[in-house]
């Protein structure tokens, strides 16, 4: 392998969310980098298939079922990653849920469910990875946000929007808290990216539309997104910090 293949050597990475999708797409580009990755989601099973995908390369990643927003779980995520690597360098918040909802019909439970998993969810992760970043004066935090956040949602409702914006404002805040203890924190903005959860929730006219739209006319892959995330957790992304990136064909230009 070259030098760029082993860009992450030795570094352990946790993926929320890395059960499909961008998720999944992340943690393989991490471990084609050199990484070690820890595959964690809400179902069991999604992590365990993408921790086999992983393995398939070199035995370097473990499956762990976590609830992003729950304490114990987090605990015991930490726990089992240090259990397995040692360590966490790198933590890719990247779980998320979307309701195409409109205003007027959004119900409280469901506002809540959004943010919790969107918002609260990256916020518990981050204060459980800290502690061992800041004594080791070392950490990458990437938080992956969306277009939603810099404007408005292409699909989601008020709710994804608000949950996707409030986490680039924890992104800075973070980041400008902890840039002393050499942790940097950074957001991906992707636009449209061709996932499961895209194609579910637009049809193929509505989808085409979308693209006959954009300047780069085609959708984004989870791989694209990967990549970016390399290169943030990457020596060459070292005085990047508290940025939101945008990764949407064009789509936004702010």
């Amino acid at each position: 392998m070259g030098e760029e293949q082993n860009i992450l050597e030795g570094q352990v990475a946790i993926v929320t969310g890395a059960g499909r999708g961008i998720g999944r797409a992340i943690s393989e580009k991490l471990v084609e980098s050199g990484a070690h990755v820890v595959a964690s989601d809400i179902y069991l099973s999604n992590a365990e298939e993408t921790a086999q995908i992983l393995n398939a390369h070199r035995q370097t990643s473990i499956a762990c079922q976590v609830e992003v927003a729950d304490v114990a779980s987090l605990d015991s995520l930490i726990a089992k990653s240090e259990e397995n690597f040692g360590k966490v360098d790198i933590l890719v918040n990247n779980a998320g849920i979307m309701f195409r909802t409109r205003i007027l019909d959004i119900s409280a439970e469901e506002w809540e469910k959004t943010l919790k998993v969107n918002l609260t969810g990256p916020f518990l992760c981050t204060q459980a990875v800290l502690p061992g970043m800041k004594e080791r004066k070392f950490g990458r935090i990437i938080n992956i946000s969306s277009s939603a956040g810099r404007s408005v949602s292409t699909l989601g409702g008020a709710h994804y929007t608000a949950s996707k914006a409030g986490l680039l404002g924890l992104t800075r805040a973070v980041a400008k808290e902890v840039a002393p203890f050499g942790i940097t924190v950074n957001a991906i903005c992707p636009g449209l990216i061709d996932t499961e959860m895209a194609r579910k929730t637009t049809s193929e006219k509505e989808l085409q539309d979308f693209l006959d739209s954009f300047p780069i006319n085609r959708i984004g892959t989870p791989e694209e997104v990967g990549d970016l995330v390399v290169f943030l957790c990457s020596n060459k992304a070292s005085y990047i910090t508290g940025a939101s990136i945008d990764i949407n064909g064009g789509d936004l230009m702010i």
